[in-house]
């Protein structure tokens, strides 16, 4: 049978970084739908965490407010609004494949990233953002 493998509307492949984006995404919506707050959070992936730059601390690309200390490396951050520039959480796609085996401990620890980062802006537990937080 001679055809298309797939409809022209469906990507034949995603890469890596794309189904990295629909998972941050995906948890942002999750969480959205209980908190409507964070449809004016921007949801950002970066590769890796910025050890310096020419960025201050309020720039998701700029250097981080912490340093890499050893063995901890970030796989998240909440970066306050600053003037124009709305909250952000930014989730670090490297450190956080590096943790994880399969897509779907992938899509579990992206989401614990982005439940955390979400509680550290509305300054309460991770377990108030999501119920289901840590159980998986």
């Amino acid at each position: 049978m001679r055809g298309p493998i797939a409809p022209p509307q469906v990507p034949l492949s995603v890469s890596r970084g794309e189904a990295f984006i629909d998972l941050v995404h995906d948890s942002a919506e999750r969480l959205e739908r209980r908190w409507p707050q964070l449809a004016a959070v921007d949801f950002i992936v970066r590769e890796v965490p910025a050890t310096g730059g020419a960025g201050g601390p309020d720039d998701p690309d700029g250097p981080a407010p912490f340093g890499l200390d050893g063995d901890v490396v970030p796989l998240g951050r909440y970066v306050e609004a600053h003037g124009d520039s709305p909250d952000r959480i930014v989730v670090y796609r490297r450190p956080v494949e590096i943790r994880t085996k399969s897509r779907d401990e992938r899509a579990l620890l992206v989401h614990e990233v982005v439940v955390e980062q979400v509680a550290e802006l509305l300054g309460l537990a991770p377990e108030s953002v999501d119920p289901r937080y840590g159980q998986d």
